[in-house]
């Protein structure tokens, strides 16, 4: 299993009239969390793409269990559960300042060649930076 944590405040554009995050920038969050993910791991998405694999998403689930505001220091937890392959699974855990869980969500990508749009394996590299966490 792999973890990584990251740290987002809210800003105001990101909230709705009612002052919550709007629920659309959800995605968004889980998106900078994936990619701080693969930077801090060592291989930043965009040497994936350089690479020409790409990652669309292919399935997302999304719980709000409380509303998150403009300012909140929030803290999202993203978390590979399973060896990838071909796709890849990721769980997310939105919490506030105070520990409070705001929001859960999954999301499912898959590895796309770009020039041909057909899924193909996760590269070799990425695979030897994510073994030992599945040791």
């Amino acid at each position: 299993m792999y973890q990584q944590e990251v740290k987002i405040r809210v800003r105001y554009a990101e909230t709705d009239q009612m002052g919550y995050v709007y629920y659309g920038n959800y995605a968004m969050y889980y998106e900078v969390a994936r990619v701080e993910a693969f930077r801090t791991l060592g291989f930043p998405y965009k040497r994936l793409e350089e690479m020409g694999v790409g990652m669309p998403v292919i399935s997302m689930n999304i719980k709000y269990h409380q509303p998150a505001r403009y300012d909140d220091h929030l803290t999202v937890k993203v978390t590979i559960p399973d060896k990838p392959r071909a796709r890849i699974k990721f769980l997310y855990e939105v919490t506030n300042e105070a520990g409070k869980l705001i929001n859960t969500g999954e999301t499912e990508l898959v590895f796309m060649k770009m020039d041909t749009g057909r899924p193909t394996r996760m590269p070799e590299v990425m695979e030897k930076l994510l073994e030992p966490h599945f040791a």
